[in-house]
């Protein structure tokens, strides 16, 4: 299971190459055009200024229509022949347009990715004080508790994702329980917080670590392959007085748009080699960097200082 924690995370987002695909095609079109325009041009002015080509002398003559105006250009047999230019002119353009519409079609398809792009996630669920204790400045973290949703070599994993992502909000110290400690302390190597717990369990624990509070994380849902899904419920208590300062519980799913463009966003702007957003679609990959994502925001909704 450490494998789909640690495994390969290969780009598969939308190259800037394809991105620029109707721009580029929208400006050959417009070459395209101006070539033909041009060409057209240049053909009446020649006709129309008596040049003849070779081996073509005796095949055109001028008339002029009984109204004075010129009549046009036309063979020995009487064809108008200036019509051809408009003609294959008006084949171009037919053409050109029937290009651009397609050119427009991936342009708007375009805009509606970027419109998806805009809407991020933010999650609802949680509830707590204003502002954290001002006695809140110890925290003694507890293992994750992964329950029957996965192995507990994955449950370990995701708990050193969850504490790095706790300490990087720097609320308070972080300080944390073991699972060795917590088997041989308490007979168990975690502890849910929807479950009953020992006797004087937080008293304990603010006695043997100095803590003043006790923060337990839940993993609720989880999902490895894609669409990936994590589900966190957290509680933060104090030990004097045991009251709850904060309570979280959300499902993130990357098959919401909003959650994979979160994820995303968020892969970009922490990733040390700068990768684009467009690019971030390792995050909706790898179930370690999504859990990152998530841990970040369930602990961002933490009371301020």
């Amino acid at each position: 299971m450490r494998d789909l924690i640690q495994q390969s995370d290969s780009m598969t987002g939308i190259s800037s190459r394809q991105a620029a695909k109707p721009a580029l095609r929208a400006g050959i079109i417009r070459v395209f055009l101006n070539w033909a325009a041009q060409r057209a041009e240049k053909n009446t002015k020649d006709r129309r200024g008596g040049r003849n080509f070779p081996g073509q002398q005796n095949r055109f003559r001028s008339l002029r229509g009984g109204n004075g105006r010129s009549g046009g250009y036309f063979s020995s047999t009487g064809q108008s022949l200036e019509p051809k230019s408009s003609k294959l002119l008006a084949w171009l353009l037919c053409g050109a347009a029937i290009l651009l519409s397609a050119g427009c079609a991936s342009t708007r398809e375009g805009i509606i990715d970027d419109l998806r792009e805009t809407q991020y996630f933010t999650p609802a669920s949680f509830t707590g004080e204003p502002r954290l204790p001002v006695g809140l400045r110890r925290v003694l973290l507890l293992p994750v508790y992964g329950g029957t949703q996965m192995p507990a070599e994955t449950a370990r994993s995701l708990e050193e994702v969850f504490a790095a992502e706790l300490q990087r909000q720097v609320r308070f110290e972080v300080v944390r329980l073991s699972r060795t400690e917590c088997q041989r302390r308490f007979g168990a190597p975690e502890f849910s917080s929807a479950a009953a717990l020992p006797h004087d369990f937080l008293a304990v624990l603010g006695r043997e670590f100095g803590a003043d509070g006790v923060l337990f994380v839940d993993l609720t849902t989880y999902r490895a392959y894609r669409p990936l899904a994590l589900g966190v419920r957290a509680k933060l208590a104090t030990v004097e007085r045991t009251r709850l300062v904060w309570s979280f519980d959300e499902v993130f799913s990357a098959d919401n748009p909003a959650v994979s463009n979160s994820a995303r966003r968020y892969y970009a702007a922490t990733d040390p080699a700068g990768v684009p957003m467009k690019a971030g679609h390792g995050a909706l990959q790898s179930p370690g960097k999504f859990a990152s994502y998530v841990a970040a925001a369930t602990f961002n909704t933490l009371p301020p200082r």
